[in-house]
C-alpha cells in the first residue's frame, strides 16, 4: 500500500479534528451559564484561539515530526530544558486536576443511571454530608483504577469506547428531538433567543461574562495534538490549513447550533434556575427536559412524558459514565508515561521511571493517585454544597487545562526565529504576523483565566474558589521548579551529564 493511500484526505482530518475537539456536554455547560448569549464567545474562541493556536501547533508538529519528547521536545529545542519542563509538567498536572474533578463528577452519571436522577446531593453515610461521601467515592474510584490500569488491564477502555460513540451519537438525539419539538410547536422556542443576555442571574456583570471565556476555550481543547497529524494529511501544504479552517467552522457552528437547541425544550428560569443544577449534573438536567418536552410535543400523558425524560437522562446517564470510564483507564498512566519517558530520565527518582512487568509506571501511578486522592479529600472536605463543590473542581478542571496553551503559545516565536530547522509546513510567513497572532492568542487564554479566578472574589467574596483555581497551578510550577534544581544540581555533580 502506498503512503498516499494511508495518509488522510481533507474530510478526514476535519473528522478527526472534529471528533477529538467536540465536547457533547461543552454545549449543555454554556446553556447553563450564558444561556444563548453564550454562542458569540464560542465563535470569538474559535477565530482567535482554535484557529492560530492549532496552526502554530501544526507548524512546530511537523517541523518537530521525528522527536519522541512530543511537546517537551518542542519547546526544548524552541526556549530551552527548564522552560519545556515546567510546561511539559503543567500540562500533566492539568490532567492531575482532570481526574480530581472527573473522579468526583463520575458518580452523577452513575446514579442518573442507576434511579433516573443525580442523587448524589443526597447522599449522606455515616454522618458524611454529601460532597464528603462523593469525596470519599472519589478516591475509592482512583485507588480502583490506579489499581487495575497499573496491571496492565486496558481492555476495559475499548469496552467503554462505546460510551464515547453513544456519546456522539446524543449530538443527533438532540438535532433529531428538538426539530420534532419544534415542528409539533409550531416553531416556538421555550427559551426565546437571546444572544446579547445571559438568563443567568450569576453571568449579568461584565467580570463574570469575561470570566465564561475559560468555558469556551475549554471546549476546544486538545487542539495541541492536531500537530502529529500534518505527516499524515495528503498533500498538507495545501489541505492542513484548510482543514483546521473547515474544523472550526464545523465545530463552531456544531457548538453554537446545539445551545441554541437546549433552548428549544428547556426554559432557563423554569428547569436551570434549582440549587440542585449545577455543572456536575446539567448535561442530565437538560437531557430530561429535552425527552419530557418531546412527550408533552407528542401528547403523551404527563406521567408517560415524565417517564421518557428520565429515561433521556438515564441512556444519557450510562453514556456518559462509559464515555468517563474509558477516559479514565488512558489518562491515569499516558499523560505520566509521557513526561516521564518524554524528558530526561535524570528529572526523576528512580523508583518513578522504572516499569513493571506490564510497561506501567506503576509507582509512579501511585503518587499520582495518593496526590489526586489528598486533593479531591481537601476540596470535598473544605466545607459548601454539593452543587458549590462540582462548580469548583469543574473550574479547576477549565483553568488548569487551558494553562498548559499559555506554554505553547509563548514557545512559537522562539520556534520561528530558529534557522536551522526543515520546515515542512509553514503558515506564519513573517516576523510580524507570528507576535501578533501569538499575542492574540497568549492574552486571551492569559485574562480567561485571570477573569477566572478573581470572578469568585469580586462579586461573590468567595476566596476559597478563587485560592483552589490559583493554588494548583502555583503549586505544579513550584514542584515543577524543584524537581529542575534537583536534576541540574546532579547532573553537576555528576559532571555535565546533557539532557537527551
Amino acid at each position: 500500500m502506498s503512503d498516499n493511500l494511508k495518509k488522510m484526505s481533507l474530510m478526514g482530518l476535519v473528522l478527526m479534528i472534529f471528533t477529538s475537539v467536540f465536547g457533547f456536554a461543552n454545549s449543555a455547560s454554556a446553556f447553563y451559564l450564558m444561556g444563548h448569549s453564550a454562542t458569540p464567545w464560542y465563535i470569538f474562541a474559535a477565530l482567535f484561539f482554535f484557529i492560530p493556536f492549532a496552526l502554530m501547533m501544526a507548524e512546530m508538529g511537523a517541523a518537530y515530526r521525528k522527536e519522541e519528547g512530543g511537546i517537551y521536545s518542542w519547546m526544548e529545542n524552541s526556549v530551552g530544558p527548564r522552560y519545556a519542563f515546567i510546561g511539559t509538567f503543567m500540562w500533566f498536572s492539568s490532567y492531575v486536576i482532570w481526574m480530581v474533578s472527573t473522579a468526583a463528577k463520575v458518580w452523577v452519571p452513575f446514579s442518573t443511571f442507576i434511579v433516573g436522577a443525580d442523587m448524589t446531593q443526597r447522599w449522606h453515610v455515616a454522618g458524611l454530608q454529601p460532597t464528603q461521601v462523593v469525596g470519599v467515592l472519589a478516591v475509592v474510584w482512583m485507588v480502583v483504577v490506579t489499581f487495575v490500569a497499573a496491571k496492565g488491564i486496558n481492555k476495559i477502555a475499548k469496552i467503554t469506547a462505546v460510551g464515547g460513540i453513544a456519546v456522539m451519537c446524543l449530538n443527533l438525539v438532540l438535532l433529531l428531538a428538538s426539530i420534532a419539538i419544534l415542528l409539533l410547536n409550531g416553531g416556538h422556542f421555550a427559551e426565546a433567543i437571546n444572544f446579547t443576555a445571559s438568563p443567568n442571574p450569576g453571568y449579568y456583570s461584565d467580570l463574570s461574562m469575561l470570566s465564561f471565556m475559560v468555558f469556551a476555550l475549554f471546549a476546544y481543547g486538545g487542539i495541541e495534538a492536531v500537530g502529529g497529524l500534518v505527516d499524515k494529511t495528503e498533500n498538507p501544504e495545501k489541505n492542513f490549513a484548510k482543514g483546521i479552517i473547515f474544523a472550526a467552522v464545523v465545530i463552531s457552528i456544531g457548538y453554537s447550533l446545539a445551545i441554541i437547541l437546549w433552548g428549544v425544550s428547556t426554559n432557563w428560569q423554569q428547569v436551570l434556575s434549582t440549587d440542585s443544577t449545577n455543572l456536575g449534573n446539567i448535561t442530565y438536567v437538560l437531557m430530561e427536559s429535552l425527552g419530557a418536552t418531546l412527550g408533552n410535543a407528542l401528547h403523551m400523558s404527563p406521567e408517560a412524558a415524565s417517564l421518557t425524560g428520565v429515561w433521556f437522562a438515564r441512556i444519557t446517564g450510562l453514556s456518559m459514565f462509559l464515555a468517563y470510564t474509558g477516559a479514565f483507564f488512558t489518562l491515569i498512566y499516558s499523560p505520566l508515561k509521557a513526561i516521564i519517558q518524554g524528558t530526561p530520565k535524570e528529572m526523576w527518582p528512580a523508583p518513578m521511571t522504572r516499569l513493571n512487568k506490564s510497561g506501567m509506571p506503576e509507582t509512579s501511578m501511585w503518587l499520582q493517585c495518593l496526590l489526586v486522592s489528598l486533593i479531591i479529600l481537601l476540596v470535598s472536605f473544605g466545607g459548601g454544597t454539593a452543587s458549590a463543590f462540582y462548580n469548583k473542581v469543574t473550574l479547576m478542571a477549565n483553568v488548569s487545562m487551558t494553562l498548559p496553551y499559555l506554554f505553547l503559545a509563548l514557545a512559537f516565536p522562539f520556534f520561528k526565529a530558529k534557522t536551522d530547522l526543515h520546515r515542512p509546513f509553514v503558515i506564519f510567513k513573517s516576523r510580524g504576523t507570528t507576535l501578533v497572532m501569538t499575542a492574540i492568542v497568549v492574552l486571551l487564554v492569559a485574562f480567561a483565566n485571570i477573569f477566572t479566578v478573581i470572578e469568585p472574589v469580586i462579586e461573590k467574596g468567595d476566596l476559597s474558589s478563587a485560592l483552589w483555581m490559583a493554588g494548583g497551578p502555583i503549586f505544579f510550577s513550584l514542584l515543577a521548579l524543584g524537581l529542575y534544581e534537583r536534576y541540574q544540581r546532579r547532573i553537576s555533580r555528576v559532571g555535565g551529564l546533557s539532557p537527551r
